[in-house]
């Protein structure tokens, strides 16, 4: 009970100095040790962020195709080894033929990205000669890279590429004959129990959606309903409760999604990214020496930040989600030490 209230307090801290604004749950096994919100989730009529609000968690979703990729593998419907070309009936004039789902799985591919961290860093210029409004399926995003020229060697580095994962959403579609989206809710959310989970339109947002806020410096603010595309997909913008990230971590360790073979294919440590942090599929990997400390995801957009980990020692699940575009990680980060504390002790 007072490893609880240590953390509750560090986190009511953090709090108090960055203004966080969403939910930060931890679940042990079955036991729920923190679950506490902050903020609105919609400002305009003061409706406050509470546990069954769902969030935007951008990134985060990456694991989510990732999933449905190795369970296509496991169906035999297509390899991690299979080009691009055998998988996707798609013309890609300057890509190289040697970009596989593996290289695409752990960004590795060398592909053109639509948006490019290196090049740009504000995702909202985007949208000024491609109107967001009008990105509402996977192929919506490819006039934006499909006739742009490799950015590197297949296989060079890892270089973080979302249009990689647009990509293998559009094999998720042609190897399982469903929209993206319709598959991820029906093999995916559904078998977990996600059940407040989804691939929502800004223009039709269900009940209890926490609206993604971008705070100017001069004190005012708007909504991100201008600053993302109209519906999210295969590298991100799904929505899900903190309690539904739980799930997802349950049904994946516990084989639920993908067999213990499969499982174990997505959680292998494929990339080196830097020093003691590694990529599998669709999900981060930190390590000290030998030793899996953590497996977490992350996603940052304009009104979005999220982290999410599940620590394998202890299968303690954190999930922080903020419907702000910064503060998850420093909540995150708060949560850690405290444990690493515990631990020490």
């Amino acid at each position: 009970m007072k490893v609880d209230i240590t953390i509750t307090e560090r986190i009511a801290t953090i709090q108090s100095n960055n203004q966080f604004s969403g939910t930060a749950f931890i679940e042990n096994g079955e036991r729920l040790l923190v679950d506490v919100s902050y903020g609105y989730a919609n400002r305009s009529e003061q409706l406050k962020n509470q546990a069954a609000t769902r969030y935007g968690i951008a990134s985060g979703c990456k694991l989510f195709t990732s999933i449905a990729i190795c369970q296509l593998v496991e169906e035999g419907k297509l390899s991690f080894d299979s080009s691009l070309s055998e998988c996707l009936d798609i013309n890609f004039p300057y890509l190289d033929k040697k970009v596989t789902i593996h290289h695409l799985l752990t960004h590795t591919s060398g592909i053109p990205d639509y948006f490019d961290e290196e090049v740009m860093d504000d995702f909202e210029e985007l949208w000024v000669k491609n109107p967001m409004y009008h990105i509402r399926c996977l192929r919506d995003f490819l006039p934006l890279f499909q006739n742009d020229c490799m950015k590197s060697a297949v296989g060079e580095q890892f270089h973080y590429n979302n249009a990689g994962y647009i990509l293998l959403g559009l094999v998720v579609e042609q190897a399982s004959g469903l929209d993206f989206t319709d598959y991820i809710e029906e093999r995916i959310f559904k078998v977990a129990g996600m059940i407040d989970s989804g691939y929502f339109a800004f223009d039709s947002l269900p009940e209890r959606i926490a609206l993604g806020y971008i705070d100017n410096s001069d004190g005012t603010w708007k909504t991100n309903i201008y600053s993302l595309p109209a519906k999210g997909g295969s590298d991100g913008g799904a929505f899900v409760t903190a309690k539904d990230m739980v799930r997802l971590w349950d049904a994946l360790m516990n084989h639920q999604l993908l067999n213990e073979a499969f499982t174990n294919k997505l959680l292998t440590t494929h990339t080196l990214v830097k020093e003691d942090s590694f990529y599998g599929y669709g999900i981060w990997i930190k390590k000290s020496g030998n030793n899996i400390l953590k497996y977490h995801v992350m996603g940052y957009d304009p009104g979005v930040s999220f982290h999410s980990a599940f620590f394998p020692d202890s299968s303690l699940k954190v999930v922080v989600c903020s419907n702000k575009s910064a503060g998850a990680s420093d909540i995150m980060n708060g949560i850690e030490e405290e444990l690493t504390k515990v631990r020490a002790n």
